[in-house]
């Protein structure tokens, strides 16, 4: 897959994480060689960071999936390793001590030895870095989590989109309402902008229930009933 275009709004400021991207972004234009592991929560921009730095670095970008790189037949995924990104990578690099074919240990010894030849940026991403080989860790120069927005950034996005949706001046109440907001990433806003080509929000009551509703998916796992006001 080649590099897929970022929305024109992208912005790195609206990702959370543990360790400066910029500092990443400045010392990889001057190395060109890291082996990189991004983890956190669905959502969080780790897929979208990782083609914004491609184009800071003005290099192409592969960005595979598992579906991608798995081949029918065994002895066979060594020969589609060709990559700077992949996504879901617990899928690849899994805790060999709970695999139940070989196949499965051979497929992570490999992975593991295409890591360290790599002469270039490799990037793996994961929702589930508990699920990882413990020897995959140390293949990586730098782990870096992506969190959850933090209240400021929320904030920011939900002015913006309020504006960009003509919905009007935001009460100190439901910016209140806004801040009790724990789980929200950049994909639940994405989500919202994709809605209102089906059910456009008319204020920003209506928006801030439309984006609790978000929350609340993730918080119990269940669907509930949106309520427009």
């Amino acid at each position: 897959n080649s590099l897929q275009a970022l929305p024109e709004d992208y912005d790195p400021n609206f990702i959370n994480t543990d360790t400066p991207l910029n500092n990443i972004a400045i010392q990889l234009k001057l190395h060109r060689q890291a082996s990189l592991c991004f983890y956190g929560a669905s959502g969080t921009g780790k897929t979208a960071f990782g083609r914004w730095l491609a184009q800071q670095l003005d290099c192409p970008l592969l960005s595979k999936k598992v579906s991608d790189l798995v081949s029918p037949y065994v002895g066979m995924t060594e020969k589609n390793i060709a990559i700077l990104l992949i996504d879901e990578c617990d899928s690849f690099l899994a805790d060999r001590r709970y695999a139940k074919q070989s196949w499965e240990v051979t497929q992570v010894n490999e992975m593991l030895t295409q890591m360290e030849a790599f002469d270039g940026i490799f990037i793996a991403s994961t929702n589930l870095m508990d699920n990882l080989d413990p020897a995959t860790l140390r293949r990586f120069d730098l782990k870096v989590c992506f969190e959850y927005l933090n209240k400021a950034q929320i904030k920011a996005l939900f002015v913006q989109l309020s504006t960009k949706l003509n919905l009007g001046a935001v009460t100190d109440e439901q910016l209140h309402q806004l801040a009790q907001l724990q789980n929200l990433s950049l994909g639940d806003f994405a989500t919202i902008k994709r809605q209102q080509r089906l059910y456009p929000c008319i204020s920003n009551a209506q928006l801030l229930a439309v984006l609790r509703h978000e929350s609340e998916f993730k918080s119990d796992g269940q669907k509930q009933k949106i309520g427009f006001i």
